[in-house]
């Protein structure tokens, strides 16, 4: 109880009860706004001055440098590598002699973001090579097979390039894919003669849309075609190198694994066996595929953070458990560090296995330097363990920051890693009474931070997902409950196990018990993608919006204060801008050949004149619309003949798509807008014109409708001009706005009537 005292007052009370008559502000006790701001701002300083405490600073440097990368890949041309190397080296330096200064964190991140800058300018530099900027044809091509792909319909394989002839075209390229007839891609390390149609990497399908070609440049690859007629498989003038050889033998134990497989499962059991252990997943059919994905159980068919996790633990636990059945080695020896190691080298062999891609990268040097943290004895799931593991990362290969798989692993790492940092291990912590020890027993312990790992990794992924493939899962959460423990339990420690007991001729039942729990995964992920809602699509909403997104998940992952729900504020501002976005009202492909209009129903309807289902399934994904390219409705309000197509836009006005010279006359005089991958009209068109020209050099357009004509965003926006996207040559600014020409004024006629006319009308 409180202590009767003296009030100041001379009042006679209990201490702390009521405040003196003097303290009592004028107005009564609402407290001034003077008394307001000022506690208000001095806890602010105190959250800031905890979050800038000892040790706060290292999760901020792969955050720094990621936006420098961010920034190279958002400059308009190609920066200047002495220049940016320079600024980076002197803020590094300048960093280093202020480490005692109170400048010092500002500093270090303006350094790190030179730095990440500078690092994938370097990087691009480094790996520089020749893009094809024109279809080509019937090219004779020799060289040697890098990498090969075995999918449902089709094969496909790397060749890197030896001689290149084309009769028309004296373009030299280092690598190209190339796709074959299924079961007739030649075998890698072999020399091959061929003869191949060529085309350029593919670029974003729409304004904002994923870049395919940037991908490929980054894996060295200059076209994409097929081959033509048969591959011949010839002596090879020198010797292939140490790589190829290298590549040769990891596709001939990939293969050979996949063949013991088959020995024992088929179909999409056999395909989803070896996706998760060699990462070759193409052979997966599109139905179990679509499944996955909408189920939200997509993540299992790349190999990322969650197989290498269990790839290490199940070895790390399996050598630690077997050397402790040695009370000698138990007592005198680091059995934990050496169990460490084993299953650091279990992951660095199943790295190289899978093919080594970016995701599988990022999730191998995360579980390194876990492992090595045991091995040190330090703590191995903090901030810094993934800041050190994202630097590596970016430091390595800069573009995996535009990556879907880098950007959803990160989040969920991140989320998981705060999830431990914020409360985690209190629901390991041994129960203080009965109840909860029951509920241990049971595995309500286990249950629940599953429940919390799989919603927290759900919810960070979301934005991604949404962006790059305009979806959101509804009951990823349900799927990943159902399925996963199976997958962790049963299906990744059989594939283990198998591939242990392969040379040994015993591997069958393991690839059998595998094979049940994969019947077990697909049973759930068809079951969860058939719920009444289960395909959530998201429209479109351009690179703003996740950028706040991604602002927010990383405050609030990374701050410990009450600062982190300013992130959660970010993310409810990201919702809102994200759901509001203006979509399209007109379409247009790279090639002119087809355009999607928005039509008085508000779904897009195709005008074409040679089919793209990939393109229109693109288009689709994007507008949120659950139609195929297949869909008749497409074509509804449409109007086609040989000479082009018509159809009723935005405001009542027509869009014409041109296939022919003679059809743009009418169209001149009766279309708002007219697209036509042919020369472009007479000046005195009163129609808007998207020609040729316009669309080679700036891309596949996206229009919106407004007072002055057309509002245009363009794939190519005047002035970008990057290693992977060439501009074309003699073409500056690009317009803004595509404004309808003014007709030409007609010609003055004289109006003075003939005698003849005026006699007869007297």
């Amino acid at each position: 109880m409180a202590e009767q005292g003296t009030t100041p007052g001379g009042k006679r009370g209990y201490a702390g009860t009521w405040p003196p008559r003097a303290a009592v502000p004028a107005g009564g006790y609402l407290p001034t706004p003077a008394s307001i701001w000022r506690p208000f701002v001095e806890t602010l300083r105190q959250w800031a001055r905890a979050e800038a405490g000892a040790g706060r600073l290292l999760p901020w440097v792969p955050v720094a440098f990621g936006t420098g990368i961010a920034f190279y890949f958002a400059a308009e041309h190609e920066p200047v590598l002495s220049v940016a190397a320079t600024v980076a080296i002197v803020l590094c330096l300048l960093a280093l002699l202020l480490r005692r200064r109170s400048v010092f964190p500002a500093i270090v991140m303006l350094a790190a973001v030179a730095a990440g800058f500078a690092m994938a300018t370097w990087k691009t530099a480094r790996i520089a090579h020749g893009v094809l900027a024109r279809p080509m044809f019937s090219v004779a091509l020799t060289g040697f097979v890098e990498t090969r792909d075995i999918r449902e319909k089709t094969d496909r394989f790397v060749l890197r390039v030896v001689s290149m002839e084309s009769p028309r075209d004296n373009t030299k390229l280092e690598r190209v894919r190339l796709s074959v007839k299924k079961g007739t891609a030649p075998e890698v390390g072999s020399f091959v003669e061929l003869k191949a149609r060529l085309m350029p990497p593919l670029g974003p399908q729409r304004p904002g849309s994923y870049d395919f070609g940037r991908d490929l440049y980054f894996q060295g690859i200059g076209a994409s075609g097929f081959v033509m007629g048969a591959v011949k498989t010839r002596e090879p003038p020198a010797a292939g190198g140490l790589a190829l050889r290298y590549a040769a033998f990891m596709q001939w134990l990939r293969d050979a694994i996949d063949a013991r497989i088959r020995t024992t499962l088929d179909g999409d059991q056999r395909a989803i066996a070896t996706a998760l252990l060699t990462g070759r997943r193409d052979a997966i059919t599109t139905p179990v595929n679509d499944a996955m994905f909408i189920s939200g159980l997509g993540h299992v068919l790349s190999i990322s953070g969650y197989h290498m996790a269990v790839v290490a633990g199940v070895v790390f636990f399996t050598i630690r458990a077997l050397l402790a059945l040695f009370p000698a080695l138990t007592a005198g020896h680091p059995i934990k560090k050496w169990a460490a190691a084993a299953a650091l080298v279990a992951a660095a062999f199943y790295l190289l296995l899978s093919g080594a891609e970016v995701a599988t990268q990022r999730s191998f040097f995360m579980t390194a330097v876990v492992l090595i943290a045991v091995i040190v004895d330090r703590r191995a799931i903090t901030f810094r363990t993934l800041a050190v593991a994202a630097l590596i990362v970016l430091a390595i290969a800069p573009e995996a920051l535009v990556h879907p798989s880098f950007q959803m692993s990160f989040a969920a790492t991140l989320g998981l890693v705060a999830l431990v940092q914020i409360g985690l291990p209190n629901l390991l912590a041994s129960p203080d009474h009965s109840a909860t020890a029951r509920v241990a027993l049971w595995g309500g312990r286990e249950l629940t931070m599953l429940t919390l790992a799989s919603l927290v990794a759900g919810l960070a992924t979301t934005p991604y997902a949404a962006f790059h493939f305009h979806r959101v899962t509804p009951y990823g959460l349900l799927a990943n409950l159902a399925a996963m423990p199976v997958v962790s339990a049963v299906v990744m420690p059989a594939g283990l196990l198998g591939l242990l007991a392969m040379p040994f001729g015993f591997d069958g039942v393991f690839w059998a018990i595998m094979g049940f729990g994969i019947d077990w995964m697909i049973l759930v992920t068809q079951w969860v993608a058939a719920l009444p809602g289960a395909v959530g699509r998201m429209a479109a909403f351009g690179v703003g919006p996740m950028i706040l997104a991604s602002a927010g998940l990383i405050l609030l992952g990374l701050l410990r204060s009450p600062l982190r729900w300013s992130g959660a504020s970010l993310l409810v501002v990201a919702s809102v801008w994200a759901v509001r976005v203006p979509q399209p009202d007109v379409l247009v492909s790279a090639d002119g050949r087809n355009v999607a209009v928005r039509g008085g129903d508000g779904r897009l309807h195709l005008m074409h004149s040679a089919k793209d289902a990939f393109l229109v399934k693109e288009w689709l994904a994007a507008d949120a619309d659950a139609r195929t390219a297949a869909d008749a409705s497409l074509g509804e309000g449409v109007s086609c003949d040989p000479s082009g197509c018509v159809t009723q836009g935005p405001g009542g006005a027509f869009v014409a798509l041109a296939t022919r010279p003679e059809a743009l006359a009418d169209d001149c005089e009766r279309a708002a807008l007219i697209v036509t991958a042919r020369p472009p009209p007479p000046r005195d068109c009163a129609a808007s014109v998207i020609d040729a020209e316009r669309l080679r050099r700036h891309g596949a357009l996206m229009l919106r409708r407004n007072r002055d004509g057309y509002a245009i965003d363009a794939v190519k926006p005047g002035g970008i001009d990057r290693p992977w996207s060439p501009a074309v040559p003699g073409y500056g600014e690009s317009e803004t706005t595509l404004r309808a020409p003014t007709a030409a004024p007609r010609p003055a006629v004289d109006a003075t009537p003939s005698e003849v006319d005026l006699q007869g009308e007297d």
